[in-house]
């Protein structure tokens, strides 16, 4: 289903510009932008892949990731097709690559999957929170606003997973339905965003401080170590320290690297360099780090950051909390942030 979309304005009778994301693409009659699902037709801009998602799930909200919020409790997941980035690293590509910028017939594009539906399985199966992931949920915005909007009035949480190149028009009209949000802070080189991403880092820096201090939403980041490209100490410790120097309440994520898309040739993330990795809490005293897609005991559990007195033990997903509240470190009374109930 194609729907006119909210976030453009009209250049001229012919040419428009999408306001979605920092890309801002300006488009010629019939062109689609760079994200592959907003296209011009006759002068206005449309989405093609309103109420079509490819598939969704019930997840563990751990999976997104997500550590500090709503802990051991499922997650409705959905996504679409296409990217507004082009990673060469993408774990999803085959969603978010193969066929972008290809005009596909709509049944091809994904089965209908309406916000009333999506509310309604939450609703009857006790699902606190909807994830707007796996692709780049700023690019079907209109429907996952849509969504937000419907969930919101039925006291269900809205989640992002989000490469967080958003533009400003985005958040003035989504900041009130979003609660929690992981950012992929995929490097802290602009070369490497430039050449393995596509875009740059910059935007992605200013967004996630515009976040965590102008609004109430929580957030996570998580970064894919990848050998050779991001994996340097020099580089991780930047990362931590750019985390640190926003709130060192920030869990961050630091998860292993396997080969996939145009990257194959590149060896899998070593457990050793994931230990290395997570040391760098230290330097930087960041309150959270975890590592989360290799199974190593203690180093996907919460600890408290005062007393390091164990909180929450995670094996993969299964979640062991060991307290009534998680939140208050029964050994110290240390309140640990996050949204817990």
């Amino acid at each position: 289903m194609k729907k006119e979309c909210i976030l453009y304005k009209k250049l001229n009778s012919s040419t428009v510009q999408c306001t979605c994301c920092q890309n801002y693409c300006v488009l010629k009659k019939n062109e689609i932008g760079k994200c592959g699902v907003r296209q011009n037709i006759n002068g206005k801009l449309f989405i093609n892949v309103f109420w079509k998602a490819v598939s969704y799930n019930i997840d563990p909200i751990e999976k997104k990731p997500l550590y500090h919020f709503l802990p051991n409790t499922e997650i409705f997941s959905f996504w679409t097709v296409w990217c507004n980035f082009s990673c060469l690293f993408c774990q999803n590509w085959e969603i978010s690559q193969t066929i972008k910028n290809t005009l596909l017939e709509e049944n091809e594009l994904g089965k209908d999957l309406k916000p009333e539906y999506i509310a309604d399985i939450c609703m009857q199966n006790f699902i606190k929170s909807i994830a707007y992931t796996y692709n780049e949920p700023t690019i079907f915005f209109e429907y996952a606003f849509e969504t937000m909007k419907l969930a919101k009035s039925r006291w269900i949480k809205n989640i992002f997973v989000s490469n967080w190149f958003q533009s400003k028009e985005f958040w003035e009209i989504a900041k009130d339905y979003i609660d929690a949000i992981n950012i992929d802070l995929k490097s802290f080189s602009d070369k490497f965003y430039s050449k393995i991403c596509g875009w740059n880092l910059n935007w992605v820096l200013k967004n996630i401080e515009f976040i965590a201090k102008n609004t109430n939403i929580w957030l996570e980041i998580t970064t894919l170590i990848i050998p050779g490209e991001n994996d340097s100490k020099e580089e991780l410790e930047k990362i931590a320290k750019f985390i640190a120097s926003i709130n060192k309440n920030i869990p961050w994520h630091i998860s292993a690297f396997y080969p996939c898309y145009k990257m194959l040739k590149k060896q899998p993330t070593s457990w050793k360099k994931l230990i290395e990795a997570y040391e760098i809490w230290k330097v930087a005293w960041l309150n959270f780090i975890y590592i989360w897609n290799l199974d190593l005991p203690w180093y996907s559990d919460t600890y408290c950051p005062k007393c390091e007195e164990k909180l929450i033990k995670r094996i993969w997903y299964n979640v062991e909390i060991f307290y009534k509240k998680p939140w208050i470190c029964h050994k110290c009374n240390e309140k640990l942030a996050g949204i817990w109930k």
